[in-house]
């Protein structure tokens, strides 16, 4: 049975955990590798309060992700997401996001310097389906 493009995109999501997340630095897009959790299409990242992403995304809360293209060859589908970014240290969130991958940076989630993305998607396009037009995903 096909998947609807919510369903694929969903998997999409919950298959790959690391992608690209671009922010704006002075005045130019500047991307990074990050890991990615998500909650029914919400997006979770870990980072430092230390980073030079925590100011830009307060200058800018605007991102755009890449995620799930994982290099097999053309027709793999992967999303483009584009969404708003808030910065959060509220201990429930860093206790939801925690996980033992991010020792090598973090004590724990009580560690101080850690804080958590939230990336509310206000688009995500799947994209490179076998020659396919990319298809939007409807979030309301």
């Amino acid at each position: 049975m096909a998947k609807t493009a919510k369903e694929l995109a969903l998997k999409i999501l919950n298959d790959n955990m690391i992608g690209t997340m671009a922010t704006i630095q002075q005045n130019k897009p500047h991307s990074r590798y990050m890991t990615f959790f998500n909650e029914d299409f919400i997006m979770y990242a870990a980072t430092s309060k230390k980073t030079h992403k925590v100011e830009e995304v307060k200058q800018n809360p605007n991102t755009h992700i890449l995620l799930g293209y994982d290099g097999k060859g053309f027709g793999d589908s992967f999303l483009e997401i584009e969404g708003i970014v808030e910065v959060s240290d509220r201990e429930g969130l860093k206790e939801k996001v925690w996980n033992k991958a991010l020792k090598g940076w973090f004590t724990g989630p009580e560690d101080p310097n850690l804080i958590i993305l939230k990336i509310t998607p206000t688009q995500i396009r799947i994209m490179n389906t076998k020659g396919d037009e990319p298809q939007v995903i409807e979030l309301s």
